[in-house]
């Protein structure tokens, strides 16, 4: 999770919102990335669909069974189905998100039995460092800081 936080600092300094992500297998970083929906003009370039990209590229395969996806805010139903489709095998995730999150907050899209894939989920993993960026980024936006 530590890398994930490196990344998403590196993402507010380039005004992206704050989220890092990182896949693990094995103990070697297969992926990684931070949000890049500004630079790239694109709202689908959240941190877990392109480290999941760049995880997939590195393996040569069309699945992550093996692999931990670490995030430092819990995925929307765009990367949850991302992830579900990748067929990662464990999601390691931060702060809850309240409004859009599926593994558990607004819907579980992870766990949900009618999907063909159902990875480990562990949620609150250094909740508050990741909740902290993202309030900090929020507070400057806004003009509270």
């Amino acid at each position: 999770m530590q890398a994930a936080l490196r990344l998403a600092r590196a993402a507010s300094v380039r005004d992206e919102i704050p989220v890092g992500a990182v896949v693990v297998a094995d103990g070697q970083t297969l992926g990684e990335a931070h949000n890049e929906t500004v630079q790239r003009r694109d709202p689908t370039a959240h941190a877990e669909l392109l480290a999941l990209q760049r995880a997939l590229q590195t393996v040569g395969e069309d699945r992550l069974l093996l692999a931990t996806l670490y995030v430092t805010l819990e995925p929307c139903a765009q990367c949850a189905g991302a992830i579900v489709l990748a067929k990662v095998g464990r999601v390691v995730f931060g702060a809850y998100d309240g409004r859009c999150g599926m593994a558990g907050s607004v819907y579980d899209l992870l766990r949900n039995p009618r999907t063909n894939h159902r990875p480990e989920v562990v949620g609150g993993l250094m909740a508050e460092e990741c909740g902290d960026i993202l309030k900090r980024f929020f507070l400057v936006k806004r003009g509270g800081l």
